[in-house]
Protein backbone atom coordinates (compact mmCIF):
# COMPACT_ATOMS: atom_id res chain seq x y z
CA UNK A 1 0.00 0.00 0.00
CA UNK A 2 2.98 2.26 0.61
CA UNK A 3 4.41 1.71 -1.99
CA UNK A 4 1.09 2.16 -4.43
CA UNK A 5 0.55 6.02 -2.11
CA UNK A 6 4.19 6.68 -3.55
CA UNK A 7 3.87 5.84 -6.91
CA UNK A 8 0.57 8.06 -6.94
CA UNK A 9 2.44 10.88 -5.56
CA UNK A 10 5.43 10.47 -8.11
CA UNK A 11 2.90 10.44 -11.33
CA UNK A 12 1.17 13.53 -9.23
CA UNK A 13 4.71 15.13 -9.18
CA UNK A 14 5.27 14.66 -12.62
CA UNK A 15 1.54 16.56 -13.62
CA UNK A 16 1.81 19.01 -11.94
CA UNK A 17 6.31 19.63 -12.84
CA UNK A 18 6.91 23.18 -14.60
CA UNK A 19 7.40 22.82 -18.25
CA UNK A 20 10.49 21.71 -19.79
CA UNK A 21 12.81 24.38 -21.48
CA UNK A 22 12.52 22.55 -24.30
CA UNK A 23 8.48 22.46 -23.75
CA UNK A 24 8.78 26.60 -23.40
CA UNK A 25 10.31 27.44 -26.10
CA UNK A 26 8.45 25.11 -28.32
CA UNK A 27 6.45 27.62 -29.96
CA UNK A 28 8.88 31.39 -31.67
CA UNK A 29 11.43 32.66 -29.46
CA UNK A 30 10.45 35.80 -27.92
CA UNK A 31 12.87 38.34 -29.02
CA UNK A 32 13.04 41.93 -27.65
CA UNK A 33 15.34 44.72 -30.14
CA UNK A 34 15.89 47.95 -28.85
CA UNK A 35 15.46 49.75 -32.25
CA UNK A 36 13.59 49.21 -35.75
CA UNK A 37 16.95 48.22 -37.46
CA UNK A 38 18.00 45.77 -34.86
CA UNK A 39 14.65 44.22 -35.37
CA UNK A 40 14.80 44.01 -38.91
CA UNK A 41 18.20 41.94 -38.21
CA UNK A 42 16.60 39.62 -35.94
CA UNK A 43 13.78 38.95 -38.34
CA UNK A 44 16.01 38.22 -41.52
CA UNK A 45 17.91 35.62 -39.41
CA UNK A 46 15.24 34.31 -37.04
CA UNK A 47 12.63 33.90 -39.48
CA UNK A 48 9.50 32.31 -38.40
CA UNK A 49 11.35 30.96 -35.19
CA UNK A 50 11.21 33.78 -34.29
CA UNK A 51 8.46 36.73 -32.33
CA UNK A 52 10.46 39.88 -32.47
CA UNK A 53 9.49 42.77 -30.95
CA UNK A 54 10.67 46.40 -31.21
CA UNK A 55 10.74 48.87 -28.36
CA UNK A 56 11.53 51.92 -30.40
CA UNK A 57 9.43 51.63 -33.41
CA UNK A 58 9.77 53.56 -37.04
CA UNK A 59 10.18 56.88 -37.31
CA UNK A 60 11.55 57.26 -33.71
CA UNK A 61 14.72 58.93 -32.53
CA UNK A 62 16.16 55.88 -29.91
CA UNK A 63 19.00 58.24 -28.68
CA UNK A 64 16.33 60.53 -26.84
CA UNK A 65 13.41 57.85 -26.59
CA UNK A 66 11.59 57.75 -23.00
CA UNK A 67 10.54 54.07 -22.15
CA UNK A 68 6.83 53.49 -21.71
CA UNK A 69 5.30 50.70 -18.79
CA UNK A 70 4.52 47.99 -21.27
CA UNK A 71 8.52 48.28 -22.49
CA UNK A 72 8.71 47.03 -19.25
CA UNK A 73 6.62 43.56 -19.61
CA UNK A 74 8.04 43.36 -23.34
CA UNK A 75 11.70 42.90 -21.62
CA UNK A 76 10.15 41.32 -18.85
CA UNK A 77 8.68 38.56 -21.06
CA UNK A 78 11.67 38.31 -23.49
CA UNK A 79 14.41 35.26 -23.81
CA UNK A 80 16.83 37.65 -25.48
CA UNK A 81 16.81 41.30 -25.65
CA UNK A 82 19.06 42.76 -28.30
CA UNK A 83 21.03 46.08 -28.10
CA UNK A 84 23.17 47.87 -29.86
CA UNK A 85 25.83 49.54 -26.93
CA UNK A 86 27.83 51.86 -27.74
CA UNK A 87 25.88 53.90 -25.48
CA UNK A 88 22.84 54.54 -28.01
CA UNK A 89 20.28 53.01 -25.13
CA UNK A 90 21.29 55.11 -22.14
CA UNK A 91 17.37 54.24 -20.36
CA UNK A 92 17.89 50.53 -21.45
CA UNK A 93 19.62 49.75 -18.24
CA UNK A 94 17.07 51.35 -16.02
CA UNK A 95 14.30 50.01 -18.05
CA UNK A 96 15.60 46.18 -17.94
CA UNK A 97 16.26 46.51 -14.22
CA UNK A 98 12.66 47.87 -13.54
CA UNK A 99 11.11 44.90 -15.36
CA UNK A 100 12.57 42.08 -13.10
CA UNK A 101 13.45 40.27 -16.28
CA UNK A 102 16.04 37.58 -16.69
CA UNK A 103 16.56 37.63 -20.43
CA UNK A 104 19.89 37.04 -21.86
CA UNK A 105 21.14 40.98 -22.99
CA UNK A 106 23.19 40.46 -26.99
CA UNK A 107 25.74 43.18 -27.44
CA UNK A 108 25.11 43.08 -31.21
CA UNK A 109 28.11 45.07 -32.04
CA UNK A 110 30.86 42.52 -30.30
CA UNK A 111 33.85 42.79 -32.28
CA UNK A 112 33.11 45.83 -34.51
CA UNK A 113 36.18 48.31 -34.54
CA UNK A 114 34.30 51.65 -32.98
CA UNK A 115 34.88 54.75 -34.47
CA UNK A 116 35.95 57.37 -32.00
CA UNK A 117 34.39 60.94 -31.89
CA UNK A 118 36.39 64.29 -31.35
CA UNK A 119 35.55 66.21 -28.72
CA UNK A 120 33.69 64.96 -25.17
CA UNK A 121 29.93 65.95 -25.64
CA UNK A 122 28.99 62.88 -27.14
CA UNK A 123 27.41 59.82 -24.91
CA UNK A 124 29.09 57.19 -26.18
CA UNK A 125 31.45 54.57 -24.11
CA UNK A 126 34.62 56.31 -24.45
CA UNK A 127 33.96 58.50 -27.12
CA UNK A 128 32.27 56.15 -29.61
CA UNK A 129 30.54 56.48 -32.14
CA UNK A 130 27.46 54.10 -32.16
CA UNK A 131 25.94 54.11 -35.51
CA UNK A 132 28.33 51.17 -36.68
CA UNK A 133 25.35 49.93 -39.08
CA UNK A 134 25.95 52.70 -40.99
CA UNK A 135 29.02 50.60 -42.60
CA UNK A 136 27.83 47.21 -44.51
CA UNK A 137 30.88 44.88 -43.39
CA UNK A 138 29.36 46.12 -39.72
CA UNK A 139 26.17 44.94 -40.35
CA UNK A 140 27.64 41.25 -41.06
CA UNK A 141 29.29 41.50 -38.02
CA UNK A 142 25.65 42.44 -36.32
CA UNK A 143 24.32 39.02 -38.24
CA UNK A 144 26.67 36.91 -37.16
CA UNK A 145 26.33 37.72 -33.13
CA UNK A 146 22.22 37.66 -33.51
CA UNK A 147 22.58 34.20 -35.12
CA UNK A 148 24.90 33.03 -32.13
CA UNK A 149 22.80 34.67 -29.59
CA UNK A 150 19.57 32.55 -30.99
CA UNK A 151 21.36 29.32 -32.42
CA UNK A 152 22.59 29.33 -27.97
CA UNK A 153 18.87 30.18 -26.72
CA UNK A 154 17.63 28.10 -29.11
CA UNK A 155 19.76 25.11 -30.05
CA UNK A 156 16.81 23.17 -32.08
CA UNK A 157 17.06 26.05 -34.85
CA UNK A 158 20.76 26.21 -34.95
CA UNK A 159 20.35 24.98 -39.05
CA UNK A 160 17.75 27.36 -39.44
CA UNK A 161 19.44 30.34 -38.12
CA UNK A 162 22.43 29.28 -40.14
CA UNK A 163 21.04 28.98 -43.32
CA UNK A 164 18.98 32.20 -43.07
CA UNK A 165 22.05 34.33 -41.83
CA UNK A 166 23.63 33.05 -44.81
CA UNK A 167 21.09 34.01 -47.35
CA UNK A 168 21.31 37.45 -45.79
CA UNK A 169 24.84 37.84 -45.46
CA UNK A 170 24.61 37.54 -49.58
CA UNK A 171 22.06 40.10 -49.47
CA UNK A 172 24.29 42.20 -47.58
CA UNK A 173 27.44 41.53 -49.60
CA UNK A 174 25.10 42.71 -52.61
CA UNK A 175 24.44 45.34 -50.96
CA UNK A 176 28.17 46.83 -50.11
CA UNK A 177 28.77 45.86 -53.75
CA UNK A 178 25.94 48.09 -54.80
CA UNK A 179 27.03 51.17 -52.73
CA UNK A 180 30.73 51.05 -54.07
CA UNK A 181 29.47 51.08 -57.77
CA UNK A 182 27.53 54.13 -57.07
CA UNK A 183 29.90 56.07 -55.29
CA UNK A 184 32.33 55.65 -58.02
CA UNK A 185 29.75 57.69 -60.77
CA UNK A 186 30.20 60.83 -58.12
CA UNK A 187 32.83 62.83 -59.11
CA UNK A 188 35.72 63.36 -56.44
CA UNK A 189 35.09 67.08 -55.88
CA UNK A 190 31.32 66.44 -55.46
CA UNK A 191 31.53 63.92 -52.67
CA UNK A 192 30.60 65.95 -49.48
CA UNK A 193 27.36 66.50 -48.25
CA UNK A 194 25.72 68.03 -44.88
CA UNK A 195 23.77 65.95 -42.72
CA UNK A 196 21.38 66.99 -39.74
CA UNK A 197 23.84 64.84 -37.06
CA UNK A 198 26.96 62.75 -36.86
CA UNK A 199 25.23 59.57 -37.99
CA UNK A 200 27.23 58.59 -40.69
CA UNK A 201 30.86 58.43 -39.90
CA UNK A 202 31.06 54.43 -40.52
CA UNK A 203 29.68 55.21 -43.82
CA UNK A 204 31.64 58.26 -44.87
CA UNK A 205 34.68 55.57 -43.82
CA UNK A 206 33.81 53.05 -45.59
CA UNK A 207 32.96 54.45 -48.90
CA UNK A 208 34.43 57.94 -49.15
CA UNK A 209 31.47 60.45 -49.16
CA UNK A 210 32.17 63.17 -46.43
CA UNK A 211 29.41 63.97 -44.09
CA UNK A 212 29.42 67.59 -42.30
CA UNK A 213 26.48 67.55 -39.32
CA UNK A 214 26.15 70.76 -36.89
CA UNK A 215 24.84 68.23 -34.25
CA UNK A 216 26.85 65.37 -32.81
CA UNK A 217 26.84 61.27 -32.95
CA UNK A 218 23.54 61.92 -30.65
CA UNK A 219 20.38 63.97 -31.03
CA UNK A 220 19.94 64.78 -27.29
CA UNK A 221 22.73 67.88 -28.41
CA UNK A 222 21.85 70.74 -29.41
CA UNK A 223 24.50 72.87 -32.28
CA UNK A 224 25.97 76.13 -30.77
CA UNK A 225 25.36 79.36 -33.25
CA UNK A 226 29.46 78.81 -33.43
CA UNK A 227 29.04 75.14 -34.94
CA UNK A 228 26.28 76.30 -37.29
CA UNK A 229 28.32 79.56 -38.49
CA UNK A 230 31.24 77.37 -39.08
CA UNK A 231 28.86 74.36 -40.91
CA UNK A 232 27.62 77.65 -43.63
CA UNK A 233 30.85 79.29 -43.98
CA UNK A 234 32.34 75.63 -44.68
CA UNK A 235 29.45 75.01 -47.69
CA UNK A 236 30.17 78.46 -49.07
CA UNK A 237 34.11 77.89 -49.43
CA UNK A 238 34.08 74.04 -50.36
CA UNK A 239 30.94 74.69 -52.69
CA UNK A 240 29.21 71.39 -50.91
CA UNK A 241 26.15 70.64 -53.20
CA UNK A 242 23.49 69.01 -51.00
CA UNK A 243 22.41 69.31 -47.51
CA UNK A 244 19.99 66.31 -46.48
CA UNK A 245 17.07 66.07 -43.85
CA UNK A 246 16.50 63.20 -41.67
CA UNK A 247 14.03 61.31 -40.40
CA UNK A 248 14.39 61.40 -37.12
CA UNK A 249 15.54 65.00 -36.86
CA UNK A 250 13.52 68.20 -37.14
CA UNK A 251 14.29 70.00 -40.37
CA UNK A 252 14.08 73.53 -39.36
CA UNK A 253 17.93 73.91 -39.35
CA UNK A 254 19.02 72.07 -42.15
CA UNK A 255 15.94 74.13 -44.25
CA UNK A 256 17.78 77.23 -42.79
CA UNK A 257 21.08 76.17 -43.40
CA UNK A 258 20.25 75.54 -47.65
CA UNK A 259 18.57 78.86 -47.43
CA UNK A 260 21.31 80.82 -46.43
CA UNK A 261 24.25 78.84 -48.14
CA UNK A 262 22.14 78.49 -51.68
CA UNK A 263 22.77 74.19 -51.24
CA UNK A 264 20.36 71.96 -52.35
CA UNK A 265 18.04 70.26 -50.07
CA UNK A 266 18.49 66.43 -51.52
CA UNK A 267 16.29 64.99 -49.80
CA UNK A 268 15.74 62.74 -46.43
CA UNK A 269 18.30 60.63 -45.52
CA UNK A 270 17.35 57.75 -43.04
CA UNK A 271 20.27 57.14 -40.02
CA UNK A 272 19.09 55.77 -37.00
CA UNK A 273 15.42 54.43 -37.48
CA UNK A 274 13.42 52.24 -41.19
CA UNK A 275 10.10 53.17 -41.85
CA UNK A 276 7.05 51.92 -41.31
CA UNK A 277 5.59 49.46 -44.35
CA UNK A 278 4.14 51.85 -46.26
CA UNK A 279 7.62 54.25 -46.63
CA UNK A 280 10.63 54.09 -48.53
CA UNK A 281 12.78 52.28 -45.90
CA UNK A 282 11.06 49.45 -44.39
CA UNK A 283 13.90 47.69 -44.12
CA UNK A 284 17.85 47.91 -43.53
CA UNK A 285 18.63 47.05 -46.94
CA UNK A 286 15.97 49.37 -48.33
CA UNK A 287 16.98 51.97 -46.28
CA UNK A 288 20.89 51.55 -47.27
CA UNK A 289 19.58 51.49 -50.96
CA UNK A 290 17.36 54.81 -50.84
CA UNK A 291 20.43 56.82 -48.93
CA UNK A 292 22.76 55.79 -51.99
CA UNK A 293 20.01 56.88 -54.18
CA UNK A 294 19.50 59.67 -52.65
CA UNK A 295 23.23 60.37 -52.37
CA UNK A 296 23.57 59.85 -56.35
CA UNK A 297 21.18 62.06 -57.46
CA UNK A 298 22.26 64.94 -55.70
CA UNK A 299 25.96 64.71 -56.08
CA UNK A 300 26.44 62.37 -59.62
CA UNK A 301 25.65 66.59 -61.19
Amino acid sequence: MLRFVSIIIAALAVAVAPVSAQQATSGPLNVVATFSILGDFAKNVGGDRVSVTTLVGPNSDTHVYTPTPSDAKKIADAKLVIVNGLGLEGWLPRLVKSSGSRATTVVATKGIATRKIEGGHDHGPGNADPHAWQSVANTKTYVANIRDALTIADPAGADAYKTNAAAYLAKLDALDREIREAVVKIPPGRRSVISTHDAFGYFAAAYGIKFIAPQGVSTESEPSARDVAAIITQIRKQKIPAVFLENVSDPRLMRRIAAETGANIGGTLYSDSLTDEKGPAPTYIDMVRHNIRALTSALSS
